[in-house]
């Protein structure tokens, strides 16, 4: 499964753990870069000495190539960019923002910096300020979410760019793996399929909130805010919603998921935190080690798309045939 994300980055395989707050720390990180991927750790809204601490954890476990996510909007988002610099962390990935005012620091430093995007404009921007791939994230996805579905929005992106395409946001298993590669995809990125693993160091609750998710329980909050957010249904969920229907304060709504993330994840309360996961989490059934799940998305996609041959063939730009079926 070589492709040119798995050039780019020095990896064995082209599947990112996505870099979840709270979720994503040296363990996991380690784990899925052991394993062949690319494990993330998630910056979030923490300080960059505690950033620092991940990094260097991860490099006792793994010396395969690892990345850190940077949520732009931190406040600590300056000294972490920096220390990803310090570090000599190989990969970085971005999201809540433009990583812009970063770029000239990054590339000196040969740092790979892969955006998060939501759309096609954002996807040019982000290769006309230097991005060396983007990551084209679907409203399937858990946690903060665009309006585009995954199947839409990768071969726009696609079309629309040179540089590589990673997809994410409702990608489970091969299928999902070779759905998006025929969409023009180079690489996936998963997030709520590496939450139920062994690795992964949050509260059993919460894994099991995964492992038991039906089809019908994904829900969405803050769209009257215009920051969605997208979680397993829970007593938080259904309280949010009914007063966001009611038309309540922007100020009420946030004091019901403030710290709704860390409730969930490190607590266990997976009634009034925030449980956030993909509309995939109705697909996973079993806890697997990262090993595990790689190697069986591996082999799933394999057996769909034929072999090597495939990833030697580009399905980025497309020439389809416009003579109409009748």
């Amino acid at each position: 499964m070589k492709t040119s994300i798995t050039k780019l980055l020095g990896i064995e395989y082209p599947i990112i753990q996505g870099g979840m707050a709270w979720v994503a720390e040296y363990h996991l990180a380690a784990a899925v870069s052991e394993a062949g991927g690319l494990g993330l750790i998630g910056a979030a809204n923490a300080p960059a000495e505690w950033v620092r601490e991940q990094i260097q954890k991860v490099k006792e476990l793994t010396e395969k190539p690892f990345g850190v996510n940077i949520m732009l909007m931190s406040p600590h988002a300056d000294e972490v960019a920096k220390v990803i610099v310090e570090e000599a962390v190989p990969v970085v990935t971005t999201g809540a923002g433009s990583p812009e005012k970063y770029m000239k620091m990054w590339k000196a430093a040969g740092v790979k910096v892969i955006p998060v995007v939501a759309s096609v404009a954002l996807a040019k921007r982000m290769e006309r300020c230097g991005a060396d791939a983007v990551v084209a994230e679907g409203t399937e996805a858990g946690g903060h979410i665009g309006e585009n579905t995954t199947m839409v929005l990768v071969p726009q992106v696609a079309d629309a760019v040179q540089i590589p395409v990673i997809a994410a946001g409702g990608i489970a298993d091969g299928r999902g793996v070779a759905a998006v590669f025929m969409l023009g995809a180079k690489g996936v990125q998963l997030g709520t399929r590496f939450v139920a693993t062994e690795e992964a160091q949050v509260h059993e609750n919460y894994k099991n909130c995964i492992l038991k998710a039906r089809d019908i329980d994904s829900r969405v909050t803050g769209r009257a805010t215009g920051h969605p957010v997208r979680a397993i249904r829970n007593q938080m969920t259904k309280t949010y919603l009914q007063k966001e229907q009611e038309g309540a304060a922007f100020e009420e709504l946030e004091l019901l998921t403030l710290g709704g993330l860390k409730k969930a994840v490190v607590d266990g309360d997976v009634q009034n935190g925030s449980v956030m996961a993909g509309q995939i989490a109705g697909m996973i059934k079993e806890k697997m080690s990262c090993k595990e799940v790689i190697e069986k998305l591996v082999q799933e996609t394999d057996t769909l798309l034929g072999g090597a041959e495939f990833y030697a063939v580009s399905y980025t730009h497309l020439t389809l045939p416009t003579k109409r079926i009748v």
